[in-house]
């Protein structure tokens, strides 16, 4: 079964009264899965070397990673995706691998799964792993932190996202969202 984990602790105000000075962080995370090394949404951080220091503590370096994976095209997830130079990087419109494409596969092996989520944007994906505390859907903005915001200010289609948080919560035990703590799906 594939492990996951998560490196660093997503947070944002931009549901609260911020406005455009609003802080904001993707929750980062890896996951392993036989060979497979994935970092999920790189995003923005004050400075790079909090993500190189994470992965050291993991006992890996940047170039251990092997597959980026993309929730979606919001430049808070996606910012840091060079820091990751020998990985292929996976989001909606395929794996790219330098300057080359190819489909976007449905498993990337038997315990993960990538499944469309649009709503919040009209590439959002979420990754479904299957791990022994169950399955984890890595879900980007579907859901921003638990509970909040109900309403996504920012939803290209919401209900196309109401759709998607009902997959994602009858296909999940946990849910890491995009930016806050993993928490438990109540069914």
């Amino acid at each position: 079964m594939a492990e996951v984990k998560i490196l660093i602790e997503g947070y944002t105000q931009a549901d609260q009264s911020g406005g455009e000075d609003a802080g904001t962080c993707p929750t980062i995370t890896l996951v392993r899965s036989g060979q497979r090394l994935i970092i999920v949404d790189p995003g923005v951080l004050i400075s790079q070397d909090i993500l190189i220091a994470k992965l050291a503590a993991e006992g890996l370096t940047v170039n251990d990673i092997n597959l980026v994976f993309i929730t979606h095209s919001h430049l808070d997830h996606y910012r840091n995706v060079g820091l990751f130079p020998t990985a292929p990087v996976l989001e909606f419109w395929g794996i790219w691998s330098g300057d080359k494409v190819v489909d976007r596969p449905r498993n990337l092996d038997p315990d993960i799964e990538v499944v469309s989520t649009p709503g919040h944007s009209t590439d959002s994906l979420t990754l479904l792993v299957a791990t022994e505390s169950g399955k984890i859907a890595i879900c980007g903005d579907v859901f921003w932190k638990e509970g909040q915001p109900l309403v996504d200010p920012y939803a290209s289609d919401p209900d196309a996202l109401e759709k998607s948080r009902q997959t994602v919560l009858a296909s999940a035990d946990w849910i890491i969202p995009g930016h806050g703590p993993m928490f438990r799906v109540v069914k």
